[in-house]
């Protein structure tokens, strides 16, 4: 076509990246900013991550049309898929399995898919599958079955409802607001009482709220399941009235403010027929009172009427109410009415709105006779500006004013009308220069009434060419022996404030750099030149201000006068330079002996020698050497706390060439205490020398070992399901960490126990006694298999095939045998057992 014609909305972007586009981070996201049509599949699977819903929705946010299928699994950070915000057609061209166009799996915190009352989405081929989302309701998916069109294409198994929201309150009861009442910072609500089944499971209300500019505000708005949530969250106590109804005064809200609110109800999980009760109100929508009032008659401000007259405003607000008239005198004694309720609550609200309005006043930047205290930081902006005379009018140019504490500078307000329009222009004011502009309006009863409250704005002047330059030419003198004044004016209507000065000087063409800063240059009304060598010099002087710097001066030239020849220096320095290079010297010396000793007291921590042939003890003399295990520090990266292990902290991390073909692994990484003594240095790198002898599929391994510098680490192979003791207390129900799975079947116990009986038989053939086998010290891996681990008590039985324990560390009596409490002797039986 010769012609072009708009869009309807975005313009299209078709993106094309291989068969399918896997999102695991916000990372990969970015990679479909700006994309409408998706061609091929889109597969999520993002586990953890920060503000993932917002930065989704910023990348993805614009997709309309996926061609292939789209799968979420194993997305645990997701709450709900509104990122997707304009996703409206599936096309199915290729599916998951040959049926499945949209395919949701086992995603443990997943609790909303779209807002179904303002979106669209259509499926054009394929099936839907969802199966192991434990938050997600299946009256959410139904109604995803009739607005997508895919109703009567699900088999029975499709849609399972026994793994799908068995964990959430799909049956919630909607709780209704009994009332409200709105000022301008606060909104006061009440709603009814929710009774659950039994009463005793009702713990508290949350109530959630933000601002709304429009009335689309879903639930899972900027929600996810790591931690980020655009809502503001407040609880509210049950109240001690089982009779009285709930509620809340949110405060600190702005004034005339739109906010969207709603209430849940905090319940113990509890189910009944396999339903979880719960309760919450719709969202609903309320705006805050203006804050500008116009007050009553009988407590109007003692406000000079200026009839919009062009000048400045010296007297201050008078904060006390008129006097009513009569009372005795002339007029006979007559006395004002009483008060209405109404106008004591006007007074009232008055009277915290000034207290507000004075505190902001005391406390902001910009006040328009500030104190010595609140004085600086204003001066600051406007430094380089002088008071104009009080009485003047208009807004003419400023002169240039020092910011010294004995000059007192006060910055005047003036005041200008304007006629029956929403816009002005104020000329005449100085470049780069911040100012406060107020607002009032003011209708035909100003002259009773008043005016409305004000409404201020900061703003900042367009910086002006040429206004930091240096007037005339910089001069110099010579006082003193090498050094030079230099001298110059300051710009008379710089941009808002000078912060420096900058001079160039030099000989020869090489020149050097010198900064003034403003507070030196008011001391010297210039810089002062030191440690110049004799010779012709040349120099220029910029000027910085805050917005940017002025043009370079001319440059002027100066001759510095040779020093005369001092023979007594120079003798002094041949006497001083040998004493002061024997001092050195000395302290050197001391400093190597200080440290040496230092060493040798920390390679024997408390100073006392092991010397023991019982393997319980350790001879200091039997320092670890290291061997093919050893890995360079460099190529061990430590990421996050896992725990605290039997020596010190375990940390999760990355190391570099550990195992063979693979450049980087995820390691598990422990430490040893900076307090540790020698003894439990070497009892820490014992279990390590200990565990290079095992290879075995259900034995941990050990990787390598960081010797050399401190602190001493052991690389472990990561396990990242944690102990088996703290895996099993996880899966019980109750458990506020429960991951979302099952206690293990009977089946799945046995499994445990014959991978925990491999392991133990390993050692056994090569005659390691383990001494303190426990749930805690079996380690789980990310496939779910058992492995044993912590072999600090682990002893080589070659010689006797039995090991006494007779050292003096702790025994864990709760899993000893009979025999091994009774006479500390420790075998392959005592394990067993």
């Amino acid at each position: 076509s010769m012609f072009c014609s708009p869009c309807e909305g975005p313009c299209p972007k078709i993106c094309e990246d291989g068969k399918t586009k896997t999102i695991d981070s916000v990372t990969s996201a970015q990679m479909l900013q700006g994309c409408t049509i998706l061609k091929g599949n889109l597969l999520i699977n993002i586990r953890r991550g920060n503000n993932i819903a917002s930065e989704l929705e910023n990348f993805m946010g614009l997709i309309e049309t996926v061609t292939g299928y789209v799968k979420i699994r194993h997305s645990h950070a997701l709450v709900s898929l509104s990122f997707l915000k304009n996703l409206r057609y599936i096309l199915g061209e290729e599916q998951v399995d040959g049926n499945y166009s949209f395919y949701v799996l086992d995603n443990h915190n997943l609790q909303q898919l779209w807002d179904w009352n303002h979106h669209n989405l259509t499926i054009s081929e394929g099936k839907m599958y969802f199966a192991f989302n434990p938050k997600l309701c299946v009256s959410e998916i139904y109604r995803m079955e009739e607005v997508s069109g895919t109703k009567g294409r699900q088999s029975k198994g499709d849609i399972n409802p026994r793994n799908n929201g068995e964990r959430a309150s799909c049956e919630s009861k909607i709780l209704h607001f009994v009332s409200n009442t709105t000022l301008k910072n606060r909104i006061k609500l009440t709603w009814e009482r929710y009774r659950p089944p039994d009463y005793r499971d009702l713990i508290s209300f949350t109530v959630y709220y933000k601002e709304a500019p429009f009335k689309n505000v879903t639930e899972y708005d900027g929600q996810d399941a790591c931690g980020s949530n655009s809502w503001n969250m407040v609880d509210v106590d049950l109240p001690p009235n089982k009779e009285n109804n709930p509620g809340i005064l949110l405060q600190g809200l702005k004034p005339w403010t739109q906010y969207a609110i709603y209430v849940k109800a905090v319940t113990l999980t509890m189910m009944e027929n396999h339903h979880i009760h719960g309760a919450k109100s719709e969202i609903i929508y309320i705006r805050t009172n203006a804050a500008g009032e116009m007050l009553e008659s009988g407590v109007r401000d003692k406000v000079p009427i200026r009839r919009y007259a062009d000048g400045t405003i010296d007297t201050e607000e008078a904060t006390e109410p008129t006097k009513p008239e009569g009372c005795g005198g002339e007029k006979g004694p007559c006395c004002a009415c009483p008060k209405t309720e109404a106008e004591k609550q006007a007074e009232k609200e008055e009277a915290e709105y000034r207290k507000v309005f004075e505190n902001f006043l005391h406390n902001s930047i910009f006040v328009p006779r500030p104190d010595r205290k609140r004085r600086d930081v204003f001066r600051i902006a406007n430094a380089t500006l002088a008071a104009r005379s009080r009485n003047a009018t208009g807004t003419e140019h400023f002169s240039n004013a020092s910011d010294t504490e004995e000059s007192e500078v006060e910055y005047p307000f003036f005041e200008t009308k304007v006629d029956g329009k929403e816009r002005t222009v104020i000329s005449h004011l100085q470049p780069f220069t911040l100012y406060r502009i107020d607002i009032h309006s003011c209708n035909h009863e100003a002259d009773t009434l008043g005016c409305s409250a004000s409404n201020f704005v900061f703003a900042r002047t367009m910086p002006s060419e040429g206004a930091d330059n240096i007037p005339g030419t910089v001069s110099w003198e010579a006082k003193e022996e090498n050094t030079v004044y230099l001298k110059w004016l300051e710009p008379a209507n710089p941009n808002g404030l000078i912060l420096m000065y900058e001079i160039k000087y030099g000989q020869h063409g090489e020149e050097k750099r010198e900064c003034v800063s403003r507070q030196e240059y008011k001391k010297l009304g210039g810089a002062k030149l030191t440690h110049l060598n004799p010779g012709n010099y040349s120099a220029r002087v910029q000027a910085t201000s805050l917005a940017g710097n002025g043009s370079w001066t001319e440059p002027i030239s100066f001759y510095v006068q040779p020093k005369s020849a001092n023979y007594g220096n120079f003798l002094h320095l041949v006497i001083v330079l040998p004493i002061a290079l024997l001092l050195i010297l000395g302290g050197l010396l001391i400093m190597l002996y200080v440290f040496n000793k230092k060493r040798n007291s920390d390679r024997l921590g408390n100073g006392v020698l092991y010397a023991s042939v019982n393997p319980e003890y350790f001879s200091a003399s039997d320092v670890y050497v290291p061997d093919e295990w050893e890995v360079p520090r460099e190529k061990i990266t430590m990421c996050r706390e896992l725990g605290q292990g039997s020596f010190g902290m375990v940390y999760e991390g990355i190391a570099k060439g550990v195992v063979k073909d693979e450049p980087e692994t995820r390691v598990a990484i422990k430490t040893v205490n900076e307090s540790a003594s020698m003894r439990e240095r070497i009892e820490f790198l014992n279990e390590a020398s200990v565990m290079k002898e095992f290879n075995c599929h259900h034995v941990v391994r050990l990787l390598g070992v960081v010797s050399q510098g401190q602190p001493t680490l052991v690389i472990m192979e990561l396990m990242t399901r944690g102990d088996l003791k703290s895996y099993l207390r996880s899966l019980r129900p109750d458990t506020e960490n429960n991951p979302g799975q099952a206690p293990p079947t009977l089946k799945k116990m046995i499994q445990m126990a014959g991978e925990i009986a491999d392991g133990m038989a390993y050692l056994n053939a090569n005659k390691f006694v383990h001494r303190d086998l426990a749930a805690r010290n079996c380690m789980v891996a990310e496939d779910f298999t058992v492995k044993i681990g912590d072999f600090g008590m682990t002893r080589d039985i070659y010689e006797t095939d039995y090991y006494r324990k007779g050292g003096k560390g702790l025994l864990p009596v709760r899993w000893m045998s009979p025999e091994s409490l009774k006479d500390g002797v420790f075998t392959t039986h005592s394990d067993v057992w």
